[in-house]
């Protein structure tokens, strides 16, 4: 495909100049932007588009996803902002009370956070309410899950009291697809997600979901979900499968195109701070209600050594999760003593000292910045003592560290844009900025949004955004900043050359 972009003023990403504020058309050949200039001659193979003047970026990644739970959390109970295990029980029992009685449908929902509950959840607390029909409660930061007894024979899972927890959830959260009635509603909620991300204007995705994004997205490609650059990781469980398949990181996968590649190694390190196991240096606030005062690993650090050797020595990058300033260090660690490549996941709390030992390793930091605004009263809870060491975005980048954007949806929205402001202003309330010390400029969000692509010339690949409006425009302080790249329209998305997303 030929794809000729006209009249589109370019935005000087990164800091790289642009030759001209003037519009200037951008030709597109097989997957790559071959020519920018001020006039260009159409040809007869040239898809023509006119951008009237509109802002042109490189296309915008987010560099976390886990995309499938994100498509099915349309489909799935909302319990964000619920305060107590009384107030979400409430909210399940009013939505069993919609359905059939002799009916045995799953309900799924998601979003409760337990870090600031009086009390955890139970079993008992969902079987008081729910009937037949098996329940599936997944936590905000995915963190747990929290099933009734019915459920929990569903999955065969023994019969307990408690949530399950990290080691224990991971495994059944990867099977929730097999629940009846999961398929044919979560293969059309794909589709639908991918139509929403090129929207605003997300061109690709490091696709982190459990159960084996490396198979799943050749097939979906088949079925024609096939507007999305993915790199598709696998975790430990299906590390013998990739490896015998001989593939490494970055090699194509499937009939994409070369669209699907290969992603990394994902590890979970340690654990989260809603559920208070995020692994740290020192204890939680109310540690003594706490059964792991720090937090806890989910490998020892011989383990994670074995996992580092062995996807280095196959040529996979590692992506580690690792949200405690503890599990930072010991990652770190890891990297150095292995000669691993890869990034760390969320690097939330962060001890300060790590940050230079991180760039000179050259380990990515894929951060979240709508976490923050989620995170914010819960971390004052948790850790009042080391909030101004949380989402450290500006000493990361002051370090030398190489910063990327995501979301970790559905953690939070699939939406560059919000990541963005989220990473500019740190509130999204009447309060004021969080550690505004930490904040980016709208140029360095958006340039870690990018997938390292400076500005759009030749050479660069042809994923363009067509934007409304200058995301770089002037605004007096933060919260104007903020609130400009909140409201910036998407008028077009280009993938390879193709448009996966048309409102000129």
């Amino acid at each position: 495909m030929q794809t000729l972009i006209r009249n589109a003023r370019l935005v000087p990403v990164a800091g790289v100049p642009v030759p001209t504020d003037q519009p200037v058309d951008l030709r597109i050949v097989s997957g790559q932007v071959t020519e920018v200039a001020d006039r260009l001659v159409p040809t007869l193979a040239d898809e023509v588009f006119d951008a009237a003047g509109r802002w042109a970026i490189p296309g915008l990644w987010d560099h976390h996803v886990h995309m499938t739970q994100w498509a099915d959390l349309a489909t799935r109970l909302d319990l964000s902002g619920t305060t107590s295990a009384e107030e979400a029980v409430a909210r399940v029992a009013r939505h069993v009370a919609t359905l059939d009685p002799a009916d045995a449908s799953v309900v799924s929902g998601y979003g409760h956070r337990t870090g600031a509950w009086t009390r955890l959840p139970t079993v008992a607390d969902l079987d008081a309410v729910s009937g037949r029909h098996p329940v599936v409660l997944i936590s905000g930061d995915a963190h747990h899950g929290w099933l009734n007894s019915a459920a929990l024979a569903l999955l065969g899972v023994p019969p307990r009291q408690a949530t399950l927890d990290e080691n224990d959830w991971f495994p059944v959260f990867a099977r929730l697809g097999e629940l009846p009635g999961a398929g044919q509603a979560q293969r059309l909620a794909i589709r639908e997600a991918v139509r929403a991300a090129a929207a605003v204007g997300v061109v690709g995705v490091t696709d982190l979901e459990f159960g084996g994004a490396y198979r799943d997205w050749p097939e979906r490609f088949d079925q024609g979900v096939d507007s999305l650059r993915v790199r598709a990781a696998t975790y430990a469980d299906g590390l013998d499968e990739v490896l015998a398949a001989g593939w490494r990181t970055g090699d194509p996968l499937g009939e994409t195109g070369g669209l699907v590649t290969m992603g990394p190694l994902k590890i979970i390190s340690d654990g989260s701070l809603n559920t208070r196991t995020a692994y740290c240096c020192t204890p939680y606030a109310e540690s003594e209600l706490l059964e792991f005062p720090h937090g806890r690993l989910n490998n020892t650090p011989d383990e994670l050594a074995d996992l580092f050797t062995r996807a280095r020595t196959h040529g996979l990058e590692m992506a580690v999760h690792a949200i405690g300033d503890k599990a930072l260090t010991i990652a770190l660690d890891t990297f150095e003593a292995t000669g691993a490549r890869g990034g760390i996941e969320h690097a939330q709390l962060v001890d300060l000292a790590d940050l230079p030992r991180m760039a000179r390793l050259g380990v990515r930091a894929s951060v979240q910045p709508a976490h923050l605004l989620d995170d914010r009263d819960v971390t004052d809870r948790c850790w009042p003592d080391r909030s101004d060491r949380c989402f450290a975005f500006r000493p990361m980048l002051a370090a030398g560290v190489d910063v990327r954007l995501g979301s970790d949806a559905p953690v939070a929205p699939l939406d560059p844009w919000l990541a963005m402001a989220a990473a500019v202003h740190r509130t999204a309330d009447h309060r004021d900025p969080w550690h505004p010390e930490h904040a980016l400029t709208a140029a360095e969000a958006l340039a870690t949004s990018t997938d390292g692509q400076a500005t759009l010339r030749p050479g660069s690949r042809g994923d363009v955004v067509l934007v409304d409006d200058d995301p770089l425009a002037s605004y007096d302080g933060s919260a104007a900043t903020a609130a400009h790249l909140r409201r910036t329209g998407v008028a077009a998305t280009f993938v390879d050359g193709r448009p996966t997303h048309l409102a000129l």
